[in-house]
């Protein structure tokens, strides 16, 4: 059983509806109608309701199995499988999460780099947002939370921007629905599932919620606030571009900022990717700490020595991950071990969780 969190480092259940929605909505959501329109084309609004309905499954597995074992994700694999071969399936998590967190920066630093500022550092970059993050995650749970929280509400006015497009929109190609075969919405399901990746950090952070087994429905509503974002955009992109422009198109959505025009802001699609920041910073910290927690429990050290350890590894691969070909690399690697990690895997756990508790229980008998 997971050691008691002192009531002084929990959070109210509620803010489980912000640290689902910010650990989802990254740097992916700038240009993630590309590849769904190569496989869906004009059903990729289907394919985003679909997937949202796969992840709300996945949250409701995840909450039945810490509902019941009262441990994190660590302590569940030790009770499974033993020390030694727990700690390295908990391994495995956590460098799934400090892939993740890394291909989030490295993702928007190119984003900053090809709109922006093309002759900035990616190193110097990576100090600047390295220390923010430390800092953030250095007050532990409860800071990462707040951050969530404000990420998620300062720049909430983004999705008014979407609106701006919508009188140049062309609402009939959405038709015919569902003309895409189930091979291809199932291929074009399973690019969607990649951008919704990050809930599964819940396996950590739940002994730091308040009445922990209330706050299923704020994190099934945070879930649902990221699926009705990505259906909103995928929509108005889908309605205003066509097919063939949205394939060749990187980044869709900054594309769409183009067309934003206010009195003083020539340039919106500049507020916008600064505004960015605000939800990246969020979102990679709570995956650093997560990772952190994780090397923790694993390691038995200071979980500050751990994320310092996870910033000396940032700014190494600094160094390494500058050309798109090599971000993408890496982006494929880890949304593919988040796929199987959080839609494979999770549901076996639960699975053999039911099973060896079961078993172990009648023994005891």
């Amino acid at each position: 059983m997971t050691k008691k969190i002192n009531e002084v480092f929990q959070v109210s259940p509620y803010f489980v509806f912000f640290l689902v929605h910010s650990v989802q909505v990254g740097v992916g959501i700038l240009g993630f109608q590309q590849s769904l329109v190569a496989e869906a084309g004009n059903d990729s609004w289907i394919v985003v309701i679909l997937a949202g309905i796969g992840v709300h499954i996945i949250i409701w597995i995840i909450y039945q199995l810490l509902n019941r074992a009262q441990m994190d994700l660590i302590d569940i694999h030790k009770f499974l499988f033993g020390k030694w071969l727990g700690n390295f399936f908990s391994l495995i998590w956590v460098a799934y999460f400090t892939s993740v967190g890394i291909t989030v920066l490295f993702s928007y630093f190119e984003v900053i780099r090809v709109w922006m500022f093309p002759e900035i550092s990616v190193f110097l970059m990576s100090l600047l947002f390295g220390l923010l993050v430390l800092y953030c995650v250095f007050g532990g749970f409860r800071t990462v939370a707040g951050i969530c929280f404000l990420g998620v509400v300062i720049p909430a006015y983004l999705i008014l921007t979407f609106f701006f497009p919508v009188p140049y929109a062309d609402f009939l190609s959405l038709l015919p629905v569902w003309n895409h075969s189930i091979q291809e919405m199932g291929k074009a399901s399973q690019e969607m599932t990649l951008s919704y990746l990050g809930f599964s950090t819940i396996l950590f952070y739940y002994p730091f919620i308040k009445e922990a087994k209330s706050s299923q429905k704020w994190a099934q509503l945070g879930a649902l606030l990221t699926m009705l974002t990505y259906l909103l955009i995928i929509v108005i992109s889908l309605c205003y571009f066509s097919e063939e422009q949205l394939s060749k198109q990187l980044w869709a959505t900054l594309t769409l900022w183009k067309i934003v025009e206010m009195p003083v802001v020539e340039r919106f699609e500049y507020i916008g990717i600064t505004s960015w920041a605000v939800i990246i910073l969020p979102n990679v910290c709570l995956l650093f700490w997560a990772a952190s927690r994780g090397f923790k429990k694993i390691f038995h050290m200071n979980q500050k020595h751990a994320m310092m350890g996870i910033i000396v590894l940032v700014l190494i691969l600094s160094f390494f991950f500058i050309k798109r070909e090599d971000i993408l690399t890496l982006s494929k690697w880890t949304t593919r071990v988040g796929l199987y990690s959080e839609f494979v895997y999770v549901p076996i756990l639960f699975l053999l969780y039911l099973i060896l508790s079961k078993v172990r229980r009648k023994k005891n008998e």
